[in-house]
């Protein structure tokens, strides 16, 4: 499928990566659990640990499964990574951790002076500030082509995408200070701020991207993936070999895949605050149906 059937077990599920996840979500469980007494904690409900799974797993196959692998060899499934990484992920990874967890936290947070970075607007425009940055053709080849600078961005991409999801899910209530209609003005507001970056791409009528277009600069990218790329051009002769598209058409479909999983995801948390801050509202406005049936009663 899509070439993966060309690659091994490790290049296509990361292990060591997946390992990792696994660690990290058992601990997840152990503090929501057995511990959860010691550390004052309250009982998980089962959907929130679900959110918490669903973001692992998103997480994972987006950064260490298939998914990641396709990414280094066409431009359309990087950005299928990239949405489900800092637009899918994050926000259920958030909602997943208890409120008493996250109040712990935030007790011993040593970088409270930095909050100011987690305001809206501020959180807004670093996220898609450097996601846009990222995407500049030179930036974005630099970034792919050394591996700890490549792991150290997207270690910051994914603190930029908590901060500005933060502003809008805001997991702690009593922290909780934006109004429905500010939020839904911040949501806005992100849509608009990814739309240069993802209009550069859908509009470039040539491909600008060596990694998924220089066969020497894609077999150095594939180092992330694959153990030994000493024989990867001779074998397949570079990306277009997977390609199911020409690069530049994959490259606009790219642009529009992640366009399209913004707006939906953005749409969708638009929808919730916005019925959230209507009954919040107009709680007052209408009589509850006790107190209607009740005035229905008194008048027989």
């Amino acid at each position: 499928m899509l070439g993966l059937e060309y690659f091994s077990f490790a290049a296509k599920w990361s292990p060591i990566f997946l390992a990792f996840m696994l660690l990290v979500t058992a601990g997840y469980f152990l503090i929501t659990g057995p511990l959860s007494h010691r550390l004052g904690g309250e009982p998980v409900s089962a959907g929130r640990k679900t959110l918490f799974v669903a973001g692992m797993l998103t997480m994972y196959l987006a950064q260490g499964g298939p998914i990641n692998l396709l990414g280094h060899t066409m431009f359309s499934f990087h950005m299928v990574s990239m949405a489900m990484s800092y637009l899918m992920a994050t926000p259920l990874l958030i909602l997943g951790i208890p409120v008493w967890l996250w109040r712990a936290v935030d007790r011993k947070n040593p970088f409270r002076k930095l909050g100011f970075l987690t305001r809206p607007v501020a959180a807004a425009l670093i996220f898609n500030g450097l996601f846009s940055f990222y995407h500049i053709p030179v930036i974005h080849d630099f970034v792919m082509l050394n591996l700890w600078v490549h792991r150290l961005y997207y270690i910051i991409l994914f603190i930029t995408s908590v901060t500005m999801w933060w502003a809008i899910i805001q997991p702690i209530p009593e922290k909780d200070k934006t109004s429905g209609l500010m939020k839904m003005a911040y949501i806005f507001l992100n849509m608009v701020l990814l739309t240069p970056a993802c209009a550069l791409i859908i509009f470039s009528s040539e491909p600008m991207y060596a990694t998924y277009s220089d066969p020497n600069a894609w077999v150095k990218a594939m180092g992330y993936c694959v153990a030994d790329t000493s024989t990867l051009l001779d074998q397949f002769g570079g990306p277009s070999f997977f390609g199911y598209l020409e690069p530049g058409v994959d490259q606009r479909v790219g642009g529009i895949i992640m366009k399209f999983f913004q707006e939906i995801i953005f749409a969708s948390m638009l929808a919730y605050v916005f019925f959230h801050w209507y009954k919040s509202e107009n709680k007052g406005d209408d009589p509850l149906p006790s107190e209607m049936l009740d005035s229905r009663l008194n008048q027989v």
